[in-house]
């Protein structure tokens, strides 16, 4: 069997000190590079786990600009990367500034062979095990993922995702009940991939965001010549997800002479155009979701008695963020994956503080106001953690007046915690278990207790 070495890329321009280097390391596949175009053509061509770098490269051998220059680019490429620079004698001030802009260490010329590849070699272990971890971090979010990519590891959320999976097939219309900002779009796509109507279209429609006089175009389509405007004839919503789903977001918007229309369409499954004589045949699932309290619009006169039932035949209530322990720190750190690879990627996680403030927080926005915050802060953060303040949390942490029993309160906490520590640490026991100061057994013994699961 054919094992590969580990990469290691030598940024040198001395080349007596190239092969001396490059034989020193059989272990390894070695790279060289002697200036700054060909170490960045390396490094994304080889992607080594570890570099050694001079800081004085050509044109500037005897200054430390191009070292640096390709440090920094090292760092913006690949922030994993571990990179040992050079320094001649009396140059510790340039060896600290290149560990502030990310190095991972530093050694002196003249080389010492041997010194050196100690160093190397626990680089090349520390990549090793940061890599690792990774694709821990990677199978456990798969592992807390529902519905097709509903990350959650809170019964309460998991519970709402099998139900919605139960239905998904069943030719019924369903109500989607929540705060704003608690994932409803994303649970009606998840119900749209799990249906035997995955192969059509899935077409989302916010009636709150269109004027009421444009709502009626939007669903129903309209014919050419119909009103002012008109210079061709237009699907609606409705037509446009015939075979597929149709998401109402925020229905209960939805203008009482309008709401008449979208009843005949639902018991005939018709629908005429605006402007139009002839009546279509759509075969179109409807999903709908609103914040507001429906029975109370209908006892106002606001909406529909008999609108409410045909689009509530499954009614689906989405916990808030609040009500979903341990979710927040897991949904975060999807979150920053996704941001840093795409904006900022010298980020590589949360610091304690920030990991505690998010556990603490309220969040009153839901899943959107988290999404949101973790963007800003992986945008403004200074350092390669993003911490408490980058987030802008302060942390509160009121008692609940309403729990009065202790026996339920300490249940209460102590679920509270495990499955904070459980979201914390990945749902690695071992880890969960430091984090909560108790041995494995006594964390299983909790788990049976409560009825959780890692």
């Amino acid at each position: 069997m054919t094992v590969t070495k580990p990469k290691l890329l030598i940024v040198e321009d001395d080349q007596g000190l190239q092969a001396q280097l490059k034989w020193a390391y059989e272990d390894f596949e070695v790279v060289i590079a002697g200036d700054r175009a060909s170490a960045i053509a390396a490094l994304r061509a080889d992607e080594p786990a570890v570099v050694t770098l001079d800081l004085g490269l050509p044109p500037d051998p005897d200054g430390t600009t191009e070292g640096f220059a390709v440090l920094n680019e090292i760092m913006a490429l690949k922030p994993d990367t571990k990179v040992i620079v050079a320094t001649g004698h009396g140059a510790r001030e340039s060896a600290l500034n290149a560990i502030e802009c990310g190095a991972y260490d530093f050694y002196q010329k003249p080389v010492d062979i041997e010194q050196l590849g100690l160093i190397v070699r626990r680089a090349l272990n520390l990549h090793r095990i940061e890599a690792e971890n990774r694709a821990l971090a990677e199978r456990a979010g798969d592992e807390n993922t529902v519905l097709g990519g509903l990350i959650t590891a809170a019964p309460e959320m998991v519970r709402v995702a099998r139900t919605i999976e139960r239905v998904a097939n069943a030719n019924v219309s369903v109500m989607l009940l929540g705060a704003s900002g608690t994932g409803k779009e994303l649970l009606a796509k998840g119900l749209h991939q799990v249906s035997d109507r995955k192969s059509g279209a899935f077409v989302a429609i916010n009636c709150a965001a269109i004027p009421e006089n444009l709502l009626e175009s939007e669903l129903f389509g309209h014919e050419k010549g119909a009103f002012t405007g008109a210079v061709k004839t237009t699907e609606g919503k409705i037509e446009l997800a015939n075979g597929g789903t149709l998401f109402l977001d925020e229905v209960g918007d939805i203008p009482l002479p309008l709401q008449v229309k979208l009843l005949r369409f639902l018991q005939e499954r018709q629908i005429e155009r605006v402007g139009g004589r002839k009546a279509i045949d759509v075969d179109t699932r409807i999903v709908c979701a609103t914040h507001q309290d429906l029975e109370a619009m209908i006892a106002d006169g606001r909406f529909r008695e008999d609108l409410f039932y045909r689009l509530a035949e499954v009614v689906v209530k989405i916990p808030s963020l609040a009500e979903r322990p341990g979710d927040a720190a897991l949904l975060a750190k999807a979150f920053l994956k996704r941001f840093a690879r795409e904006m900022n990627p010298q980020i590589s996680g949360f610091s304690p503080d920030a990991l505690a403030a998010i556990d603490a927080w309220g969040w009153p926005g839901n899943v959107r106001e988290l999404e949101n915050r973790v963007k800003r802060a992986v945008i403004m953060a200074d350092g390669k953690l993003v911490t408490a303040g980058d987030l802008d949390l302060q942390q509160g942490g009121e008692d609940d007046p309403d729990v009065l029993n202790l026996k339920s309160a300490r249940e209460r906490a102590d679920r509270k915690v495990i499955r904070h520590a459980l979201a914390r640490s990945e749902g690695n026991i071992s880890s969960t278990a430091r984090l909560l100061g108790i041995s494995r057994p006594t964390l299983y013994d909790l788990l049976k207790q409560y009825g959780l699961q890692a």
